[in-house]
Order: structure tokens, then sequence, then C-alpha cells
């Protein structure tokens, strides 16, 4: 794409920052919660762009300047500091160019929130239970070292460890627009502990990244839903068996794109406070019908991807574990390393980076920069 086609994109970007930046200061806008975080969202990228599009636009005065020199000036000092800012201008200008397409490309509305995860064991029994509590663990390490909050709704463990489920919110900046490659099956290949023949099993465990909805996004009657409290079980003590610290939610909703009405049934037991425990089943709730309400906006952006990087259908093996050979493969974009130990202890961002490249370079692919 030449620079005059390039900029040709870029007008009307800083009208339009004008306008966002005056409306966010209006009265009317701010008491619209759901419209003044849109736009507050929009102001943000915008920003990035407009100053990324001005420097842009300032190396192409500097090299016109600079050729000017060169053919107006005689004087040998001048004309070598015209090369120089020729040369140095023109090494940015690619880079330059390559971060205004991608700012140009819609983000992901949702990459901004936090997130729901939901790991399950799948086919394996009691060897899946495990590997699910070690992808929990390999993700909690993760947050970790990526400064993100992590808080266990509820979990169900295995008979051998592990977990059958566990579900866990993650709470940080853009944790969904990061976690959301981890979606789908992913699955080991190793001797389990169980086994005394020493032979290799292949188990499963799905992967479900939601991202978390907020008050606003989602319209639920209160007043129908129906609530149970019970007894939580595993450890806590004596308080547990006394206190019916754990929730259960009853809400029947009808699902906009089927019309089929169905029951939501929600469980939290993660805290010995049942007002907590009530708050965090809400805002389960209210994730499980946003996720719902937004899969046909998924399903479309999928259908025009051909990578199925961060979307579409979330029963999709995604990824091996593969303990005998030290091995991670990542299925969509035939991706393998050698550091099976490192990256089960939470070393899985170059991975995600390389999923990013994959995805960005089929949006602008797609958009056509």
């Amino acid at each position: 794409m030449s620079d005059s086609e390039l900029l040709h994109r870029l007008e009307g970007i800083d009208a339009r920052f004008q306008e966002v930046s005056t409306l966010i200061t209006d009265p009317d806008v701010i008491a619209d919660m759901k419209r003044y975080v849109k736009l507050s969202k929009e102001y943000k990228d915008l920003e990035r762009l407009v100053a990324t599009t001005n420097r842009y636009r300032k190396m192409l005065k500097d090299i016109d300047d600079a050729k000017e020199v060169l053919e107006t000036e005689s004087d040998e000092e001048l004309r070598e500091l015209a090369k120089e800012d020729i040369e140095a201008n023109t090494s940015k200008l690619a880079e330059t160019e390559e971060e205004i397409k991608l700012l140009l490309i819609p983000e992901d509305p949702e990459d901004d929130r936090n997130a729901v995860v939901e790991i399950r064991g799948g086919t394996g029994g009691d060897e899946a239970a495990i590997f699910a509590g070690d992808l929990f663990r390999m993700y909690t390490k993760y947050c970790e070292m990526k400064g993100w909050h992590t808080e266990v709704s509820s979990f169900s463990e295995g008979a051998s460890g592990g977990y059958k489920e566990i579900i866990f919110t993650v709470t940080g900046e853009k944790v969904y627009g990061t976690l959301k490659y981890e979606s789908g099956v992913h699955r080991v290949q190793r001797v389990p502990a169980t086994e005394t023949q020493g032979r290799v099993h292949t188990s499963a465990a799905s992967v479900a990244v939601l991202p978390e909805a907020e008050p606003f996004d989602v319209e639920i009657n209160e007043g129908e839903i129906k609530w149970d409290t019970f007894r939580s079980g595993g450890a806590g003590g004596q308080n547990v068996n006394k206190v019916e610290s754990g929730v259960r939610l009853r809400y029947m909703w009808k699902n906009p794109n089927t019309g089929v009405t169905e029951e939501i049934l929600i469980e939290c037991t993660e805290t010995r406070d049942q007002p907590k425990n009530k708050e965090r089943a809400l805002s389960r709730l209210r994730t499980f019908i946003y996720d719902k309400e937004h899969q046909k906006y998924i399903d479309d952006i999928a259908s025009r991807r051909k990578t199925m990087v961060s979307t579409g259908d979330r029963s999709a093996k995604i990824r091996t574990y593969n303990y005998p050979q030290g091995r991670i493969t990542d299925h969509r974009i035939n991706y393998t390393i050698y550091n099976l130990s490192a990256f089960m202890d939470g070393d899985i961002q170059d991975c995600i980076d390389h999923l990013i490249v994959a995805e960005n370079a089929e949006k602008l692919k797609e958009s056509e920069l």
C-alpha cells in the first residue's frame, strides 16, 4: 500500500477523535453508562491511532524536506545530514505503517474485558480431571506473571486429584483479549499415575474463556431468579458443615438466537459468605447470557476467517501436550516447541504471541490493508 493510499484511509480520523473527545464530556452521554463506556473505549483506540498517524505524517514530511535539501543545497555537511534524515526515517516508515494498519483493524470489542474461564475434564476419566488441574495451575501461574488476579467461583474435585470442573474469574488489563486463544479442547499424552503397565494414555480437557459481562450489558429480571442455599463441601472446617453458604441459582431465559426458553442453573460455593456467593453467581449468570447472545456475532466472524485462531467451535482440538517427548503442539498454527515443563509452569506467552500474529495476519488480509 502506497503512502497516499494509507493517508487516504486515515482521513476523517482527526475529526472523529475531536467529536468523541467532546461527547465523553457531555453530561447526557455520561448519564448513559453503556454509551459512555463504548465511547471511552473508542476514544482510547483513536488516541493511539491519531498519535501514530501524526508520527507517520511527520516522518513523511521530514523525508520530503530532506530530499528538497539534497536538490537545492550544495553544502556537503547539510547534504550529509539530509541523507542521514532520509535513512533514519525511511527505516522506521515500514514499521510505523504496519503499526497503523493493525490499529485500523477494528478490535474485538470484548478484548478489554475480564474473563471467566471454565475448565472441564473430558475423555480419560481420573486422568482427565488431573490434567484439568494441571491446566488450572498453568493458567494461575501465567496470570501471576501478568499481574492479573484470579478468583475461583466453583469447582468439583476429581476422585484422584485435579478437577472434574473448575470455574474462575481473571481480572486485569486486556484479559479476555489474551486468554480467548485458549478456548478449545486440550489433549494430553502421558503415562497416568494410575497406569501400572507404563503405557501412554491420551486424555483431554476442555477450556472455555468467556468475556465477563458488566451489569448493564444484559437485562435480567432478578425477581424471577429462584435461589437455593446449601452447605458447601470441601475444605473449610466445621463452619462449612454448619452454615448454608453455598448458593444455587435457577433462571428461565429465552435465547434470542433460537427462540427457545431454557433453564440456567449456576452454583457458587467458593466463599463462606453467602451474599458474596450470590454476587458471584449473578455475575456468572450475566456472563453466560452475554456469551449466548453474542454467539451469533462470534459465529459470523468465525465463518469469515480461515484460521479459526480465537473464534468458532469450542469443541475443536487446539493443542496437544506430549509428555514423553516434552512437546507442545498448537494445531491451529502448526506451532511446536519442546519446553513442556516451563509451559506447564505458566510460560505460555510465546505461543499466545504467535496466535495473535496469525490472527492479525488474517485480519489484515480480510480488510485488504
